[in-house]
């Protein structure tokens, strides 16, 4: 990639005040900072953020992620590795990442509730949608 286009966290840092805001509020979520990374690294995947790539598979392998279930989180559908809880959480990821395509629909929506509650759901929902704001910033100023 090429040079950072604009140094946007100097720039607006009002602006991503919020998003460290929402992404402190997720570190308290009952959800658990594993799982949120898993999607935060499952988001950047699709979105190609070599940054966040970076940092979230740091940040997993920090928590004692093991190197199997980090290679294969692309190709979680098909993998043991994670359980259905997780399989969930990522179909809506996917879901939510794709929304141009997938429209949300009810397929990735419905499974979440036999695993999370709706809190729970609303928080993975705010950690989705934080991701892929992160990737466009880091993506579009080439971070």
């Amino acid at each position: 990639m090429s040079s950072l286009r604009l140094a946007y966290y100097e720039l607006s840092p009002e602006l991503l005040q919020g998003f460290r805001l929402v992404k402190q509020g997720l570190e308290k979520s009952v959800l658990g900072l594993p799982l949120i990374e898993l999607i935060y690294l499952r988001v950047s995947q699709i979105n190609g953020c070599s940054f966040c790539l970076n940092m979230h598979s740091k940040a997993l392998r920090e928590r004692e992620e093991s190197d199997r279930r980090l290679a294969e989180l692309a190709g979680w559908r098909v993998s043991t590795q994670f359980s259905e809880r997780e399989k969930a959480a990522l179909e809506w990821a996917e879901a939510l990442t794709y929304v141009v395509d997938s429209h949300a629909d009810d397929a990735a929506y419905l499974p979440l509730k036999a695993h999370f509650s709706d809190q729970e759901i609303s928080d993975l929902t705010f950690a989705i949608a934080l991701m892929n704001g992160m990737n466009r910033l880091a993506v579009g100023m080439r971070q």
